[in-house]
């Protein structure tokens, strides 16, 4: 047997090598000659091969073209011995008197085949060596199947990271990066995701005469499923209002196709609002925070006028008014933003969103939100958002 310390320590790199190889085409050849290179003399590892699973079968992908050797192009899937690996996941064929499709590659020379079954989400594959004499069961079982499930990590992870990566597009796609430019007023909004993917959600809706509306939410939880609740509520918000429908309608017919589309546990908060050139503005609140609007006056908070969308086949929502008088300042937030903590697991709280408001009413609405999430972080103490983090400010400005 090898010396444990130097066999830990060269299996140790092998497996560094697999989390680091660039994955594509040639990934799982790689693999397999780092695997016969690194252990091919120190445990009797020889002649790899690996078969994909085709209709029915399992076929050579590798060795290809080589007129000189002898490995069977093609077995069966209701094969013995491919059952065997598929239940055992790894397997040696080490009895002397068994004949299989993998055995006497070599002649006369002694060999046990020695095969394990690595899977991607939408496909298996079968590696295929041979022990020559002088392989330990300990040690090639260790190293096998240490090797297997580094690959399967490695397959299913670039898959899922691949399925992000098209979420994290489709949803960059969706969320408007750019606001209106609209006279006599000022518009930003920044999302921060707390994954790949979130589910705070925003958008911009352009009517005629100067006028527009905005939508801003949040979905319960975050990651893959929140997103796609995203998707269904920005596509399902931008068709009503294409057609012209009435807000409370709209947004009626948004909560039944949420509730009947989504898991019973997914809803999501969503404010809808719509703005005149006046400065008048109709809304309707579904369960989310009340967004602040800074007057003169004092503070205006835009209380829900309704339950959260998916939570019911039917809600109640109601449309209301308030009116931006021209230095006004109006900021929707997910809790994200005031439910970041710090070390002493302390909240930073809409209080003291508040203040920053009030301590920076003059600048510009981009600049507002820079400064509430430059707080905001710092307060965490630099660390990694937990949740979705979301911030939309409408100032109403001067018309030049």
């Amino acid at each position: 047997m090898l010396e444990p310390k130097y066999f830990y320590r060269k299996l140790d790199s092998l497996l560094a090598g697999i989390g680091k190889e660039k994955t594509g085409q040639d990934f799982l050849f790689n693999i397999l000659m780092k695997l016969e290179d690194t252990f091919g003399t120190d445990l009797q590892i020889r002649r790899g091969r690996i078969y994909q699973e085709v209709a029915a079968g399992f076929e050579l992908i590798y060795p290809v073209e080589e007129d000189d050797n002898d490995y069977t192009d093609r077995i069966p899937s209701d094969t013995y011995e491919i059952q065997l690996i598929l239940r055992s996941r790894l397997y040696l064929f080490d009895d002397p008197g068994a004949s299989t499709p993998f055995k006497n590659f070599t002649g006369f020379e002694y060999s046990v085949p020695a095969a394990f079954v690595v899977n991607s989400p939408d496909q298996k594959y079968i590696f295929v060596f041979e022990l020559m004499s002088g392989w330990v069961r300990e040690e090639i079982e260790f190293c096998l199947n240490a090797v297997r499930r580094a690959v399967n990590y490695r397959l299913f992870s670039e898959a899922v990271i691949g399925e992000l990566q098209q979420a994290a597009r489709i949803q960059q796609s969706l969320i408007a990066s750019v606001p209106p430019v609209i006279p006599g007023w000022d518009i930003a909004a920044r999302s921060k995701p707390a994954e790949l993917v979130g589910g705070d959600l925003y958008d911009y809706f352009k009517f005629e005469a100067d006028e527009f509306g905005i939508c801003f939410g949040d979905a319960s939880g975050h990651g893959l499923p929140a997103a796609l609740m995203v998707r269904d509520v920005v596509t399902g918000l931008r068709m009503g209002v294409e057609k012209h429908m009435k807000m409370v309608y709209t947004l009626k017919k948004l909560n039944e196709v949420i509730y009947r589309g989504s898991y019973s546990t997914s809803f999501i908060s969503l404010f809808f609002a719509e703005f005149e050139n006046n400065g008048n503005l109709f809304y309707a609140n579904g369960g989310h925070p009340a967004p602040l609007l800074f007057k003169k006056s004092g503070l205006v908070e835009l209380q829900p006028t309704g339950l959260i969308f998916g939570a019911f086949p039917d809600i109640s929502i109601k449309r209301s008014f308030a009116h931006m008088d021209e230095g006004d300042t109006l900021l929707l937030y997910s809790d994200g933003i005031i439910e970041r903590q710090n070390g002493n697991e302390e909240f930073f709280t809409v209080e003291r969103v508040k203040q920053i408001v009030r301590e920076h009413q003059n600048m510009g609405a981009s600049e507002l939100i820079e400064v509430i999430f430059e707080e905001a972080d710092k307060f965490g103490g630099g660390a990694k958002w937990d949740d979705d983090a979301t911030l939309m400010v409408i100032k109403k400005v001067k018309t030049a």
